[in-house]
């Protein structure tokens, strides 16, 4: 009894903290809910140690994520701006808010047992990804955008559902080009995320259009997939070449999503991949040099599961191959990296990757 007592207190004060977080949102009192929103997250991990599930607290994330991002709209409107002008350096100004206050409802929401609901992550895309656009697609470094700003990479051989991933993440529906064809993607392609409004028509017509990125505004990077692509050896050399350089010289980059197929495990091409990425950025590492961060994502669990669903049962990953996997990484010297279990089909660990991608908006 007194077990169950101690769970119905701690299910209170997690939902009358986020009411409190939710009404200084909705006041426009960003720095407040920051606060309270914080303390939200801090509960996280007793939480978990009580065993309750996302039903059993309730916490209603997707009005959270709304009252977020009417702050930071009324942010980009400049709103709080005379306050980092006062130059009052007691003040919790904007300057040291994250660069979408969205972002500190994403932290408490990782923190708490996951729901994954499609009206939350529906909120929260629209929230963090408000404009995408194709800007280039690369051959070489010469042809890589401006590095001004971060970027993430996401790389995996050919068939293994990165083009459907990245526009689950974006909540888009052709960001990055799926085809039943393996091997479609056959370039660094550069999609901005969240820059100028009319940057589009800048880019097809040329025009001089005014206006600036968005202070969250960073590049996704779809890279060539390997393994099934119908290309020439030279051509696949010329990828891994221009792949070296940019682990090594792209200092803009904050992560690498390496994409692995959760029902088979790592094959030889992920291997290579591997091999490349813990030789550069292990030597950058040890030179103490900007490093990128290194994920694995493991996709396409629900093709593990029978009737997959995306609360009760959104998928798995066998012992096997997770086994395989981590004997793999060590092997490879990434035996650090973190592994996300995902599916663009149930949208499983969503919420998890966007984690990292937020690496890229900080910068």
């Amino acid at each position: 009894r007194r077990r169950l007592e101690a769970r119905d207190k701690l299910v209170h004060r997690a939902r009358s903290i986020s009411s409190i977080a939710s009404r200084h949102f909705y006041e426009m009192e960003p720095t407040e809910g920051i606060n309270a929103v914080g303390k939200l997250k801090e509960m996280g991990g007793i939480v978990h140690q009580a065993g309750l599930t996302a039903e059993d607290v309730g916490i209603p994330w997707d009005r959270l994520v709304k009252g977020a991002a009417l702050c930071e709209s009324k942010r980009r409107d400049g709103a709080w701006d005379d306050i980092d002008e006062s130059g009052d350096a007691t003040a919790e100004t904007p300057s040291s808010w994250p660069c979408n206050i969205v972002y500190t409802v994403l932290d408490a929401m990782i923190a708490f047992p996951s729901e994954n609901k499609d009206v939350t992550f529906e909120a929260l895309c629209n929230a963090l990804v408000r404009r995408t656009v194709f800007v280039t697609g690369a051959v070489d470094m010469e042809g890589c955008p401006e590095a001004d700003r971060g970027e993430v990479a996401f790389i995996g051989r050919s068939n293994v559902g990165k083009s459907s991933l990245v526009n689950m993440l974006t909540n888009r529906k052709s960001l990055a080009f799926t085809s039943k064809t393996p091997g479609k993607t056959q370039q660094f392609n550069y999609f901005a995320v969240n820059d100028k409004p009319e940057l589009a028509r800048q880019i097809r017509y040329g025009d001089d259009v005014p206006g600036e990125k968005d202070r969250d505004s960073f590049y996704i990077v779809d890279l060539p997939g390997f393994g099934f692509a119908k290309v020439t050896q030279q051509l696949r050399q010329q990828w891994s070449d221009f792949m070296d350089e940019y682990l090594q010289e792209r200092e803009t980059l904050q992560a690498v999503f390496h994409l692995i197929d959760a029902r088979h495990g790592p094959t030889d091409e992920d291997i290579k991949i591997m091999q490349k990425v813990g030789t550069i950025l292990g030597a950058k590492q040890q030179a103490k040099e900007h490093c990128a961060k290194y994920i694995i994502i493991l996709t396409k669990a629900d093709k593990n599961v029978k009737n997959a669903k995306s609360q009760s049962n959104p998928g798995k990953v066998s012992n096997k191959v997770m086994e395989k996997l981590i004997v793999t990484m060590k092997e490879n010297r990434v035996g650090y990296a973190p592994i996300v279990l995902t599916s663009s089909e149930t949208r499983l660990g969503r919420d998890e990757v966007w984690k990292y991608l937020r690496f890229a908006a900080e910068r």
